[in-house]
């Protein structure tokens, strides 16, 4: 049986552009001496984007288990660049917040970012560019929005 996969379908299409954005940001960040692992790094990032958050949010976001989270945790708290807080809805659990040490290597992070999105958005017109943003904001609203509905079908 011939099997038809679509190479340039949507979910190809977004999984290679994740995989290759991953990529390039994990090179520059192992290339800047700032001693941080591309994890570590990317929980940062997450915890910057969520706020003050439980670990296993930021292990959901950054899609690797809780004691990969917890090991990341360790070395950055141990580096001074987030706590871990008491949380007052569950005294058992503990909340990740940044410190303000932590900026510079947000900032720096930020450089590479930019860097990464410049590179990626060589050759495509401005006003394409805010229009992709605006549909890929849509479809993740969309999925979103489908996964908050099947959670609450299934209870």
């Amino acid at each position: 049986m011939l099997r038809q996969i679509d190479p340039e379908s949507f979910g190809f299409l977004v999984t290679d552009l994740a995989r290759m954005l991953r990529a390039e940001m994990d090179r520059r960040i192992a290339g800047s001496g700032m001693e941080l692992t591309p994890g570590e790094v990317r929980l940062l990032a997450q915890a910057a984007r969520a706020g003050t958050v439980r670990q296993s949010v930021l292990a959901e976001r950054i899609g690797v288990e809780a004691m990969t989270v917890s090991s990341y945790v360790d070395r950055l708290e141990a580096r001074g660049l987030i706590e871990r807080l008491p949380d007052p809805s569950d005294r058992r659990a503990k909340l990740i917040a940044l410190t303000d040490a932590a900026d510079a290597v947000l900032d720096q992070v930020k450089v590479f970012a930019d860097e990464a999105r410049r590179q990626a958005a060589h050759s495509v017109d401005p006003g394409e560019w805010a229009v992709m943003l605006k549909v890929l904001k849509t479809v993740r609203c969309n999925l979103s929005d489908a996964r908050i509905e099947a959670r609450s079908s299934a209870a």
